[in-house]
């Protein structure tokens, strides 16, 4: 009851949000639109957004990123291998770098507060999304190198200051 009331209050604000994890889980109890934000589903999440099985969304992500614009208004970041970006009526961006260590836990949470940081200094949602998402992939790349196997969401951090922090 405590997380459901905190997330209604976060929500009557009516500030830009990037929604994520427990977050799309409530979403996902009492749907409602949230334009000028960023949600950042996998295909699970996604599924109980649209009520459907991860399957259905795995099978066609484009489709599934733009039911769940059409519905949330929002920015839509669909994780996963191409990460699919919907926002509005603009054609979807699909991201094609990253790599499978970013299905690590906390992987997502780093996005998150990519975007949220980017959406901080003023950035427009998709703007924020968007290129959230390609200094996201770009830092687990970097990243990578050291090995696929064992990378945790940390290991994003050096590269990810790299790439911030251009020379």
């Amino acid at each position: 009851q405590w997380s459901r009331e905190l997330f209604r209050r976060v929500l009557d604000a009516g500030l830009p949000l990037v929604v994520d994890a427990d977050a799309l889980n409530l979403l996902a109890e009492v749907p409602c639109p949230l334009p000028g934000s960023i949600l950042t589903p996998h295909p699970g999440e996604a599924a109980r957004l649209l009520s459907l099985d991860a399957a259905s969304v795995q099978q066609d992500r484009w489709s599934a990123a733009v039911a769940l614009q059409e519905r949330y208004q929002g920015v839509i970041v669909l994780k996963g291998a191409g990460t699919v970006i919907q926002a509005g009526e603009a054609v979807p961006r699909v991201c094609t770098d990253g790599n499978p260590g970013l299905a690590t836990g906390g992987t997502g949470d780093i996005l998150t507060g990519i975007c949220a940081g980017l959406l901080a200094q003023g950035l427009a949602p998709t703007v924020a999304a968007e290129l959230g998402v390609c200094i996201h992939a770009a830092a687990a790349d970097r990243a990578v190198k050291d090995g696929e196997r064992g990378m945790i969401a940390t290991d994003l951090l050096p590269p990810l200051r790299g790439l911030v922090n251009p020379l």
